[in-house]
C-alpha cells in the first residue's frame, strides 16, 4: 500500500512538472512578444520558441522595488526571473543577446540571470508597461541589492523593450 502511495504522489508530481513546463512552451494564443532562438531545446514555432504574455504570466512571477537612473524614485517590478524563462526553453549557452523592438542589442551573460535575480518585469507598479513606456517587456537588475550592479555594465544590460533573446 505504501509503495502504491509513493508511486501515485510522484507519477502525479511528475505529472504537474511536465504539464508546468508544456504549457510555457504550447504556441502562443496571443500575439507574440518575446522570441527565443539559438541553443535552446524546447521550441514551439519552428527553430525559436515564442511567448505571448499570458505564456510569460504563467511563469512563476517575482517582484522587487529598486532605484533606477530613468525613474526618479524606487520602481516595484514584477515578472518571471530571467533564469525561468532561459530554464522553460532549456537553454544551454553562455551568454544571451537581447534585441530591443529597436534594435538595441546587448549580451548578458547567462550567469547574471542567476546570480543577480534578473527579472523580465511586464509590470512597473503593478501596472503593465506600455510599449512608450519601456514596455511591455523590461530586463531588470536589482539595482539596490548590491552596489557592483549600480553600474554602466549592468545599466546597459537592463534592455527595455525587449522582443528577443537569443542563447549563444
Amino acid at each position: 500500500m505504501k509503495t502504491r502511495r509513493l508511486f501515485t504522489l510522484s507519477t502525479l508530481l511528475g505529472a504537474l512538472t511536465l504539464s508546468s513546463a508544456a504549457l510555457a512552451l504550447d504556441a502562443p494564443k496571443e500575439r507574440p512578444i518575446l522570441a527565443v532562438s539559438g541553443k535552446i531545446a524546447e521550441k514551439n514555432a519552428g527553430e525559436v520558441a515564442r511567448f505571448d504574455m499570458k505564456m510569460i504570466e504563467a511563469l512563476p512571477q517575482h517582484t522587487f522595488t529598486t532605484s533606477t537612473p530613468w525613474f526618479d524614485k524606487p520602481v516595484k517590478f514584477t515578472g518571471p526571473l530571467l533564469a525561468d524563462v532561459l530554464a522553460a526553453v532549456k537553454a544551454s549557452g553562455t551568454n544571451v543577446s537581447a534585441v530591443a523592438i529597436n534594435d538595441y542589442k546587448i549580451t548578458i551573460p547567462a550567469a547574471d540571470a542567476s546570480k543577480f535575480k534578473v527579472i523580465v518585469a511586464r509590470l512597473i507598479d503593478d501596472k503593465p508597461i506600455p510599449v512608450r513606456e519601456k514596455g511591455p517587456l523590461f530586463v531588470v537588475y536589482p539595482f539596490d541589492s548590491a552596489a557592483e550592479l549600480r553600474t554602466s555594465t549592468y545599466y546597459e544590460r537592463s534592455i527595455w523593450q525587449l522582443k528577443a533573446l537569443d542563447i549563444q
